[in-house]
């Protein structure tokens, strides 16, 4: 288990093939891999600026993942977020999990992104033609956090 906020790019393949190879009782690794948009909220982004608060961050992203670990059986699972200034296309987050099964690991990585979303204290400034702007938090992704509330461990 293990989460890296970090300014640099990540390697998605040696990242996936690290965490394969770490136990022989995985059956599957799931991954989600988040990147810059060129547009949202119907301007052009130039670029995102994202912050965080140090220490705070870590913590909130390794209990984000201890309650996914209470929740579904799973051997492994990462977050590596990126911070410092991104331009479209660059990536920005990566969620493993790694379990004997499938559906697990798809149900952990699903609920890891919903709460990472909602409950990690990063925040994002884009840059469009028409100035800087702060990304807001949107209510789709607060649905997506609370339906994790009333749906039962598999």
């Amino acid at each position: 288990m293990g989460v890296r906020v970090q300014t640099e790019d990540f390697d998605v393949g040696a990242e996936i093939t690290a965490m394969r190879l770490s136990s022989a009782n995985i059956g599957a690794v799931v991954s989600f891999i988040g990147q810059v948009r060129d547009l949202n909220d119907g301007d052009n982004v130039d670029s995102m600026f994202l912050e965080h608060y140090p220490g705070m961050t870590e913590k909130a992203l390794v209990e984000i993942i201890a309650q996914a670990k209470v929740r579904w059986s799973i051997t492994d699972a990462l977050i590596v977020h990126r911070i410092g200034e991104l331009k479209p296309q660059d990536q920005i987050v990566l969620v493993l999990v790694a379990s004997a099964h499938r559906q697990e690991a798809f149900a952990a990585c699903e609920c890891i992104m919903d709460h990472l979303k909602t409950d990690a204290p990063f925040w994002k400034k884009e840059q469009t033609q028409h100035g800087l702007r702060w990304v807001e938090a949107k209510a789709s992704d607060e649905d997506a956090r609370h339906r994790w509330k009333s749906t039962t461990k598999n």
